[in-house]
């Protein structure tokens, strides 16, 4: 009998620190600390919410910059089934995603003869990522200016605006978050 009060005890105790009090802390910490990261980084525009800078957001039109593909299903950047694709570089289905994905930028930009940054058509581990690599933004310039009108000086500008820095100037790489990128882009039109 003693054992099971010391397990029910147990039990209780342990409930209410780490399924009730431990949360409400750290909910509270980050609200304090993190309040925008806390709350999902979402990002309004004209008063409607249009997404999150953490999670991608499937671009197609000409004028805008392309995302990283995704690999989610059923539909890309789908927060509920984020996963990688799990198919091996010498998968036929790859294979053939990769050259329907290289067909597509250069169909939508013929007359760009750079080489395709690899995050164009590789999707990431997550297929979440709202970053693409600077070189992947910069390919994309040609494409965007003209469609959108604009010099591509101004949206070479822009992109380096809008290029993120190694966290603490020593991890990761540059990066660029096509969400903003493309919300600033609409502010210039």
């Amino acid at each position: 009998m003693a054992v099971l009060r010391t397990s029910i005890v147990s039990l209780v105790v342990f409930t209410v620190m780490l399924g009730i009090i431990y949360p409400l802390a750290m909910t509270g910490i980050a609200q304090a600390v993190f309040p925008d990261k806390a709350n999902g980084s979402i990002i309004v525009k004209n008063g409607k919410t249009v997404g999150s800078s953490l999670i991608g957001q499937p671009f197609s039109a000409p004028g805008y910059f392309w995302s990283r593909p995704s690999a989610t299903t059923p539909y890309p950047y789908n927060g509920v089934s984020s996963s990688s694709s799990n198919l091996g570089q010498n998968n036929p289905d790859l294979q053939k995603a990769l050259a329907d994905r290289i067909s597509a930028l250069k169909t939508a930009d013929p007359e760009n003869t750079k080489p395709i940054p690899i995050d164009l058509i590789t999707s990431s581990g997550s297929g979440l990522d709202p970053h693409i690599s600077p070189a992947a933004a910069l390919y994309q310039i040609h494409r965007v200016a003209k469609h959108r009108g604009l010099s591509e000086s101004i949206v070479t500008s822009l992109v380096e605006k809008h290029t993120e820095p190694r966290q603490f100037g020593i991890f990761g790489e540059p990066v660029v978050n096509v969400v903003k990128l493309n919300i600033a882009l609409d502010k210039l039109n």
